[in-house]
């Protein structure tokens, strides 16, 4: 008698476009091979990097994506679970550990089961950290680090700048900068005024009021969360030897990343976090549960949607009104 090869659902996106693109299909589970973790995913995320990948565009993005359709039909790239099973050379996982991480370019987090290396941004979930609380640090907790610290250089005492402050990057971008000792200006639309001044923010810029970037010689960070500015826009709110930091991919942006890297001490910079070495962003997970422990970041969840509705969980994103982080749970 043969048997049936195990199966398991997943979100399949075939093609590149609306929400509508996604189905739930039943596909074959991954296979444990040597050196790598199989992973019941309990709860993944879904991102506004995300709906960006399933449209395809900016399309220079396709490079990595997938020119005519998506390289990896399922999606996803944050997730938290428990491991199931270890290939053989697997010693630091073993089956029954909560761990949690992102995928990267690989995507197919938004499955019920995930084929990861061992090698990967793969970690070991602290007991207090809930499945909810650890799938989407890979997206706004992870890529504000690697901004604020790595990229942006962010120092004790300057005056720093999030706008986008209510989102996923933004709420976190809040908490991180506070972390790192700065003095934090928040933009954000009214309603979300209170949400981002009980993060920490030492100022809160309703922007349907005020436009910030007639604050001159302000800021010695502007992070642009969702690239909703540009850099001549806000250049002269930035101090002499200011930073704007934007991880919305645009050409504009890289010309103007490479024209101020050559002719101007006040920069414009972009960088694609999920495209740093695993060990890199492996270090950055370490130091933002060190963070964690110490009480001072917390995970703002919007709302959650079940694995079968990750189609509603992109067109709530596409609407523009998402506070904090999308959990897509797989129970």
């Amino acid at each position: 008698m043969t048997m049936q090869n195990p199966t398991m659902k997943a979100m399949v996106a075939t093609a590149y476009g609306s929400p509508k693109v996604f189905q739930l299909q039943t596909v074959p589970m991954p296979r444990v091979k040597a050196g790598t973790l199989l992973i019941k995913v309990e709860v993944s995320s879904a991102t506004r990097a995300e709906t960006m990948m399933r449209t395809g565009k900016p399309y220079f993005g396709r490079l990595f994506t997938g020119l005519r359709k998506p390289k990896n039909a399922i999606p996803g790239t944050g997730f938290a679970g428990t491991v199931t099973a270890v290939g053989a050379g697997v010693n630091d996982f073993k089956p029954g550990d909560r761990v949690f991480g992102e995928s990267a370019t690989n995507f197919k987090t938004n499955a019920e089961y995930l084929s990861i290396s061992q090698d990967a941004v793969v970690m070991h979930m602290p007991d207090a950290l809930s499945f909810a609380d650890a799938a989407p640090l890979s997206d706004g907790a992870i890529t504000s680090i690697n901004f604020l610290k790595e990229v942006g250089k962010i120092k004790a005492g300057q005056a720093v700048l999030i706008n986008g402050a209510s989102g996923s990057l933004g709420t976190s971008a809040v908490q991180l900068a506070k972390y790192y000792g700065a003095k934090v200006t928040a933009v954000c639309s009214t309603r979300n005024v209170g949400l981002v001044r009980s993060l920490g923010a030492d100022e809160v810029i309703d922007y349907t009021k005020t436009d910030f970037s007639t604050h001159t010689a302000a800021y010695d960070l502007i992070f642009d969360t969702v690239g909703k500015t540009s850099y001549p826009q806000v250049k002269a709110a930035l101090k002499p030897e200011g930073v704007y930091l934007s991880p919305v991919l645009s050409f504009p942006l890289l010309a103007w990343s490479l024209y101020t890297a050559l002719f101007s001490a006040k920069k414009a910079v972009f960088a694609a976090t999920g495209l740093r070495k695993p060990a890199e962003l492996r270090t950055m997970f370490t130091h933002l549960l060190e963070i964690i422990a110490a009480g001072k970041h917390k995970t703002i969840i919007d709302r959650q949607f079940p694995l079968e509705k990750l189609a509603e969980a992109h067109t709530y994103i596409d609407a523009g009104h998402k506070k904090g982080n999308l959990i897509i749970t797989h129970n």
